[in-house]
């Protein structure tokens, strides 16, 4: 049984993480390439870390107490964590196991210099790295040293980042064993590490390598600056050669220490561009070994490479598949539809059903391919218009794209871009009559489907939801809805730009679009300042509601004085709306119906922010104001030459705008109307697979695609690794920011501004709703957590028509994902809320409670004193 406590690293290769882990696993692969030198070591394996863990004194007691302890007391987590490593450094190694690795180190040379390491179970994943987490010791000599330098990896389990690491990614830490890997120690003279992708821009066909003189860990400590390299196609593209003043060096009796560098050599390349090359080359041989981009540690001995470690890059997004190898260029849904968290795989598979256009999943996210229509000529000027008119960043990203060398070709007008779509809008009648057909044509379709659903169970359901699906793009693509927004929008652009062309006055249409009729999302914000006024003179209920947790409240109420009408007054607001939610295209997301907490902090906070009456005084004063707007825009504009023409022209896109630009919202209503139906649907042949025992929660078929869903109901049996492993993935996901842009070579492609006209330290975005207001900045990435003020500007990530009851009590808006025509922008300008979209990182460069101005005229963020 004693050798099963130590492994050769050659032998290691192809055990399982749980043995060896992730680092030993990794070096035992390593190990068998061809062609990749390896230094000669063992692995220590988890059996021998379990052993120590049973003889210390009270760890379960105390490993309860640390998964108990607040993950922000780090004071708590130093100390207990700091007790745990002080108790397993203490045990003495039994024999048996003291004279395995004796052995063992016996085969390297007793009096070997070694490299001990960590190498924990959950370490170098593909979805959690742990880099540095655990500890590393270099230039260990002797075996009562590295018996004691094994201990001391064991311990740094437990050091505070490593404990933290695992709380921020979900990991038990009795989940988490620790094997140790010894290597025989390398004396290079040069050391780094190569990326066989870029890590700033995710593209995968350009390497990085980073290189300074002596052990690495110089370059991992931050002691200097490293050299770097930028390798694609087997040739260096470029370099930055640093001043390298120190180096980490062996000493002879063990140890390492830190030397300064002969002035004459310190501006020398730590490799030659030859060197480089070929070190990609090893690079790329190990990364087709893993089959994922890696993050390889390298030692440079005489002219020889040798890799001490190689995990793969987890900080990358990952790259929709493609069965070609042509160029791709894809866009986010996310940032068009105001949700960039991911979504679980059947909210992916649900969107991808329903949406009108080819849907491409990566990281939980989704994008559409849009190299041809950028190949065309035609198709892609209309297309940069519209995403530049949307969010000039993703225009700024494609633009960037374009101008690379060849990536995406430019093809004869007749290539699969085709001719730009023509514009019907202008066919169409300023005739308040459509919008109002419009929104039967919808209730009628989602009142047929809420109908004939119901009868519906089992695999028929499956076959009644793709019929189903068909109806849904139906309704979607109605080209009379199509004229009908592109009236509003088209209308919105022609009066900004006209006006600022005539009168030299920006986003003139924002004023005028105030209270524009039929708009059902900011209807939705004002109802529930109406729902505030039904419960504002009930105390009781007040109270009641300030202590709410339990979905169940509804049926409390009627216990209490007044409490009928409040909830009959809620749960008529949700009758119309609870379909609703917070990133409302992933179908697996809580409805309001289903999660009504959700909106208690928002009454609250319109019951103490507001007077009764005060969802009709704002509407009718946005409209009043847009009254006025017009007749002052009107009057300037006859003043000019050719004045009547250009006012009557004006007055024609003002009628236009006002009568369009409301239904803007509605087809998202429609559709997440009718989510909400096959949500219920397919949630109840969740419950009848748990009934019967097939699944053990109802929500594990969010981790189901909706033909694996389908194919669940038909067999009644289902993977449960699968849905494990799904949820893991979806976990890490959360860790992942989405790009704007996405090449098929894993560039993320973030655009910008290039803008000259904003001041010195503040933040540019997008104007989207004009106005200047000075506040309090509330920066809120749960609408469940709100809790506003008058006057208060409300800093998110994102807003999507869920927000919008917040908008009533705010005085502006600042997002990091947004564009002139998406939800929180068109609601903005409804409610006249300088507001500006699309600043990057806000959320983290505005701290909560800070006053700022938003300059939503211009498109900037100012910090105030």
């Amino acid at each position: 049984m004693i050798e099963q406590y130590v492994w050769d690293l050659q032998e290691v290769d192809g055990m399982p993480v749980a043995a060896v882990g992730g680092k030993g696993a990794h070096l035992g692969g390593l190990s068998r390439i061809e062609g990749i030198r390896v230094p000669a070591g063992f692995c220590v394996t988890t059996d021998a870390f379990r052993r120590i863990m049973a003889d210390v004194p009270s760890i379960d007691e105390r490993l309860d107490r640390l998964s108990r302890s607040d993950p922000d007391d780090r004071e708590a987590i130093r100390t207990l964590s700091a007790q745990i490593r002080r108790t397993i450094e203490e045990i003495a190694v039994p024999d048996d196991l003291a004279a395995a690795i004796t052995r063992a180190l016996a085969r390297l040379g007793e009096q070997a210099a070694c490299a001990v390491r960590s190498s924990a179970t959950a370490e170098d994943l593909p979805t959690a790295s742990f880099a540095g987490q655990q500890d590393t010791y270099l230039n260990v000599v002797g075996p009562t040293a590295i018996l004691q330098h094994v201990s001391r990896c064991w311990a740094s389990l437990f050091t505070e980042r490593a404990v933290t690491y695992r709380r921020r990614n979900g990991i038990d830490h009795r989940a988490v064993h620790m094997a140790v890997v010894v290597q025989q120690m390398v004396f290079p003279r040069a050391a780094g590490i190569l990326f066989t992708a870029d890590p700033v821009t995710g593209n995968r066909k350009v390497a990085t390598v980073d290189a300074g003189f002596g052990l690495g860990e110089a370059l991992v400590s931050g002691l200097v600056n490293p050299d770097v390299f930028k390798v694609r196609h087997g040739e260096v593209v470029a370099r930055a050669i640093a001043a390298k003043q120190r180096a980490v060096h062996a000493l002879p009796s063990g140890g390492t220490e830190e030397v300064a560098i002969d002035s004459r050599l310190q501006e020398q390349p730590a490799l030659t561009d030859a060197q480089a090359v070929r070190l990609v080359r090893l690079g790329r041989r190990i990364e087709a070994h893993f089959g994922r981009p890696q993050d390889i540690e390298w030692c440079l001995v005489g002219d020889e490479f040798e890799i001490v470690q190689s995990r793969p890059i987890t900080t990358l997004f990952p790259i929709p598949e493609s069965d070609d190898q042509e160029n791709h260029v894809y866009v986010s849904v996310g940032h068009q539809q105001m949700m960039t968290d991911p979504m679980k795989p059947l909210g992916v598979s649900m969107w991808q059903l329903t949406a009108m256009a080819p849907m491409h999943e990566a990281g939980g996210r989704l994008f559409v391919d849009v190299a041809g229509r950028l190949a065309s000529p035609a198709s892609r000027a209309a297309l940069l218009d519209i995403m530049g008119r949307g969010d000039p960043l993703v225009r700024d990203a494609l633009e960037t794209v374009l101008e690379r060398d060849g990536f995406v070709p430019t093809l004869p007008e007749a290539g699969p871009g085709g001719p730009p779509a023509a514009r019907a809008s202008a066919s169409i009648d300023t005739d308040p009559a459509i919008v109002t057909e419009l929104i039967e044509r919808s209730r009628t379709s989602t009142a047929a489907l809420e109908r004939d659903i119901r009868t519906k169970t089992g695999p028929a359901l499956f076959d009644f939801l793709l019929e189903s699906f068909q109806e849904h793009k139906r309704v979607l693509s109605d080209p009379l809805s199509m004229q009908a927004i592109m009236a509003g929008m088209e209308a919105t652009w022609w009066l900004n730009d006209k006006l600022g062309e005539w009168l030299g006055e920006k986003n003139a249409a924002d004023t005028l679009t105030l209270s524009a009729p039929g708009n059902v999302t900011s209807e939705m914000g004002l109802a529930l300042l109406d729902v505030a006024d039904v419960i504002r003179p009930r105390p009781e209920v007040v109270a009641f509601l300030r202590g709410v947790e339990d979905e169940g409240f509804l049926d409390e109420l009627p216990k209490l004085a007044g409490g009928t009408e409040a909830r009959d007054a809620i749960e008529s607001y949700l009758d119309r709306y609870g379909m609703r939610c917070v990133g409302e295209i992933d179908i697996t997301r809580p409805r309001w119906s289903e999660r009504p907490t959700t909106l208690v902090p928002v009454i609250l906070d319109n019951v103490r922010n507001f007077e009764p009456g005060a969802a009709g005084r704002r509407f009718e004063q946005g409209r009043q104001k847009a009254r006025e707007k017009e007749q002052d825009v009107l009057s300037r504009l006859r003043a000019l030459p050719d004045g009547d023409r250009k006012a009557d022209e004006a007055q024609r896109m003002i009628d236009r705008v006002r009568t369009f630009i409301g239904y803007r919202e509605y087809p998202k209503y429609g559709i997440i109307s009718r989510y909400f139906v096959y949500k219920r649907a397919l949630l109840a042949e969740a419950e009848r697979l748990v009934r019967a025992d097939v699944l053990p929660e109802q929500e594990d078929v969010f981790y189901l695609t909706f033909q694996e869903l389908h194919d669940v109901v038909r067999s009644n049996q289902v993977d449960g690794r699968l849905i494990q492993q799904r949820k893991d993935a979806f976990r890490s996901y959360h860790a992942l920011t989405p790009p704007r842009v996405l090449t098929s070579d894993g560039e993320a492609v973030t655009g910008a501004y290039r803008r000259d006209d904003v001041p010195a330290g503040a933040l540019t975005g997008l104007p989207v709703s004009a106005g200047t207001i000075e506040g309090r900045a509330r920066v809120i990435l749960d609408m469940a957590e709100a809790d506003l003020e008058a006057g208060d500007i409300l800093v998110t990530t994102f807003t999507d028509p869920s927000w919008s009851p917040l908008f009533v009590a705010i005085a502006g808006l600042v997002t990091e994902v947004g564009g002139l025509m998406t939800h929180g922008a068109v609601i903005a300008r409804e409610y006249g809320l300088p507001a500006v979209v699309g600043v990057d990182q806000a959320t983290r460069l505005i701290r909560d409670g800070q006053r700022i101005r938003v300059h939503g005229t211009d498109g900037y963020v100012e910090f105030l004193p």
